[in-house]
């Protein structure tokens, strides 16, 4: 991660021209000459494209780095039918991949869920009869879960708390085992330090989005990370995330859309200002997909203080802001081959 930081720091939707291009002019020739559809199919296993030097080495290095045993997965009991009511399918798979993957030294005493939302995960954990007590700032969450938990006939104790707030420690003891399901970024080291202050003897974590941190900078936990050289930013935590699931054809089609038209907006705001840098601009609600390109520019211009051109050839802008949006997908193969190998680093640091 260190030694080739040129390689996946910089992000190809922010810069026309990347850095590293200039040293590797084969391979970025190679990845702007492909297709939108190609880059789609590579996303997710970039490391089996042949591509020109020094991608190949790069990706067995990566895999080499990467390569870890699967997780012993037990069979779990039949659970009540109606624990999965309510439900989003991803969203249990999800727990019940997470539930059949514990394997404690210690039998559970009291499940301790955290950032809960309705409490789905531990009311699995919790069917056989163990305490549960689930942790969730949205009262919303809270009220539904406990009505759900005590329909279910579940012993649940549902508590509205924000979990980064002192009263939270109060809530753990060697007894507890937390448990965490796609907690994000500091909420999950929030338990990481509690579980270990208050005296916890077990727990399970899923992590996600490293990137939801209050600071700029990653703090690491470890002191092997500590003493590393590697400094994380923020921007550059967000690269884990970028694996994509299975999308529907329309949320796809809008995704692409979006993008492309920002990056269309990208060029002319780089002429406009006389100033070859990317201009951040905000989400944008999808009702903006609906106007035509044109007005959308003008718009956005406008948002960002920027006086639109009375004429220029939007269809031609467009067409650039798509062929963009392929060269992007594709040059963003290459730091996709340090998607795992930096989630471990951020993953081993937590251990």
């Amino acid at each position: 991660l260190v030694q080739y930081q040129a390689l996946w720091r910089p992000r190809p939707f922010t810069h026309t021209r990347l850095p590293w291009e200039a040293d590797h002019p084969q391979l970025a020739a190679w990845l702007r000459a492909r297709s939108l559809e190609a880059a789609e199919a590579a996303h997710n296993h970039p490391g089996a494209l042949l591509a020109p030097t020094p991608f190949q080495a790069l990706a067995e290095q990566a895999a080499a780095l990467t390569r870890v045993d699967e997780l012993p997965m037990r069979t779990l009991p039949a659970s009540d039918p109606r624990q999965a009511t309510d439900v989003p399918g991803r969203k249990w798979l999800q727990i019940q991949s997470f539930s059949a993957a514990l394997d404690f030294r210690e039998r559970p005493r009291h499940w301790l869920d955290w950032c809960a939302g309705k409490g789905h995960l531990g009311r699995q954990l919790a069917s056989n009869g163990t305490p549960l007590t689930c942790l969730e700032w949205d009262p919303t969450l809270v009220n539904a879960g406990a009505q759900l938990s005590l329909r279910l006939g579940i012993d649940a104790s549902h508590i509205q708390m924000d979990v980064m707030s002192a009263e939270a420690a109060a809530q753990l003891d060697p007894v507890s085992t937390p448990v965490a399901l796609h907690a994000c970024g500091d909420l999950h080291v929030r338990l990481l330090q509690l579980t270990i202050t208050q005296g916890c003897r077990q727990l399970a974590l899923a992590p996600c989005c490293y990137n939801r941190i209050q600071g700029e900078q990653y703090q690491p936990l470890s002191s092997a990370a500590r003493q590393s050289s590697l400094i994380l930013s923020r921007d550059d935590l967000g690269l884990p995330l970028s694996e994509t699931v299975t999308a529907g054809t329309r949320e796809r089609r809008q995704r692409d859309q979006s993008m492309a038209w920002r990056l269309g907006f990208d060029l002319l705001q780089r002429k406009l200002r006389d100033d070859d840098s990317y201009l951040p601009t905000p989400s944008l609600p999808s009702a903006w997909l609906k106007k035509s390109f044109e007005q959308y520019c003008r718009d956005l211009a406008t948002l960002k203080g920027i006086t639109a051109p009375l004429t220029e050839p939007w269809q031609q802008l467009e067409q650039r802001g798509w062929q963009r949006l392929a060269e992007v997908r594709n040059l963003e193969l290459l730091r996709g081959l340090f998607r795992r190998p930096l989630e471990h680093w951020l993953l081993l640091d937590r251990a």
